[in-house]
């Protein structure tokens, strides 16, 4: 017998069952999984799960042991030989990552449904993996997409994840539907803002294939969330000199020059956290008021095991000097188990899936991701059934800087995944 599963999670498996095309948008710690799992093993079928890779390796399968101990995983992740092992097995769920999919798209394949979990990493229907799985979806009988982040960065993005699922929601043609839901404000530049009302009517179109959580039945399972801006100070001659000048001048160093406005906003945002890349990739470090922050931090908060997330290498090489005992992702295990207390985590490599509520509940991002998916998921590591404590998540934010504006935009396309679910429930 599997675990004992919520009673909205109980409906979204219903509804997963009695509908083979289907979505379940819900908040990150939902228990997606869970959920899938519990469809899968009452629909007695054969499945495919594509997921990222850290997910892939060690999610799925340990979720399984709980939620649909009737059905052997097999992991497909390694060298060929051993993902067309997993292929081949008499495993009832085989987990594969998204990198393989153009691998996949080329191999005799045996399944009844496939499940998507992280949907949006399907987004873009001109990649070359979305291309190569089109070009063989239609095999699957069955196909389920999980995401919690549907619009994480504009309504753009449900285009591809519904097509993936289901053409039939919103066309085949991305141009159609661009024109459908779009205003073009730049040509030259492939520019476009949705139309009046473009939001609603999108929700309303796909709102029969998607089960959407209502978050009053799921938030109020969670401890509370703190979030916690700290403020630090630095000396601003170099940043407002690259800010104008798009160049910096070090006497004993190379002279550092942004070619484009692109480029300048990512040197600011290193100079924000006290470093800058130099175009041979040396880091030329120029303050430590973060580092400094979060030391004061670690301290007023007793030492208690607390993630840090990083943007940069240079971040994470001055983590390690400063805190030679911190892990990394590697160290998960021992996280959870309480044994590691200070636990560095990169928003792509541990954004999506990974459970760690059981080793503490503070979290500090160093720096920001512009990426509200990736704030979202790396902030629901720790936020998620299990977690029995209120969660603090700390922003360390230098003044009159980047950080800010990376905050607000943040903001802003939370208000936009706030509509979309509203619109849809």
């Amino acid at each position: 017998m599997g675990g004992t599963l919520r009673p909205y999670q109980e409906e979204a498996a219903a509804m997963l069952l009695a509908n083979p095309l289907a979505m379940v948008l819900a908040p990150v710690g939902a228990g997606k999984t869970c959920i899938t799992l519990t469809a899968i093993s009452r629909s007695a079928l054969r499945f495919l799960v594509v997921a990222p890779l850290r997910v892939a390796d060690n999610v799925w399968a340990q979720e399984a042991a709980q939620w649909a101990p009737d059905c052997k995983v097999a992991v497909a992740t390694g060298k060929p030989l051993q993902r067309l092992a997993a292929l081949a097995s008499d495993a009832r769920i085989v987990v594969i990552n998204y990198d393989n999919l153009v691998w996949l798209a080329a191999q005799n394949l045996a399944f009844d449904g496939i499940v998507f979990d992280e949907l949006t990493k399907l987004k873009d229907p001109g990649g070359q993996r979305f291309k190569a799985l089109h070009r063989i979806i239609q095999q699957f009988q069955i196909r389920w997409g999980l995401t919690a982040s549907f619009t994480s960065n504009g309504l753009e993005d449900v285009f591809g994840q519904c097509k993936i699922i289901d053409q039939t929601l919103l066309g085949r043609s991305k141009g159609a539907f661009l024109q459908t839901y779009f205003v073009c404000t730049n040509a030259d530049y492939g520019e476009w803002k949705p139309r009046r009302g473009a939001l609603e009517r999108v929700m309303e179109r796909i709102k029969p294939a998607t089960f959407v959580l209502d978050p009053g039945s799921y938030k109020d399972k969670l401890p509370q969330l703190w979030e916690v801006n700290v403020d630090c100070e630095m000396d601003m001659t170099y940043y407002d000199k690259m800010k104008k000048q798009f160049v910096l001048e070090f006497p004993d160093k190379e002279t550092i020059a942004a070619t484009s406005a692109a480029v300048v906003t990512g040197k600011l945002q290193q100079i924000a956290s006290g470093f800058v890349y130099g175009s041979d990739g040396e880091t030329i470090r120029l303050e430590s008021h973060k580092f400094d922050a979060l030391d004061n931090l670690l301290e007023e908060n007793q030492h208690a095991n607390t993630i840090v997330v990083y943007q940069y290498q240079a971040e994470l090489k001055e983590l390690l000097r400063r805190y030679p005992k911190a892990g990394t992702v590697k160290d998960i295990e021992a996280w959870n188990r309480g044994e590691v207390p200070l636990l560095l985590i990169h928003p792509k490599s541990a954004g999506h899936g990974l459970n760690l509520q059981h080793g503490g509940h503070h979290i500090v991002f160093l720096s920001l991701p512009w990426s509200l998916e990736l704030y979202e998921q790396t902030l629901g590591r720790l936020l998620r059934s299990g977690q029995t404590k209120d969660v603090w998540c700390y922003r360390l934010l230098t003044r009159k800087t980047i950080d800010l504006k990376i905050l607000d935009a943040l903001n802003s396309k939370a208000s936009l995944s706030e509509l979309a679910m509203e619109a849809l429930c």
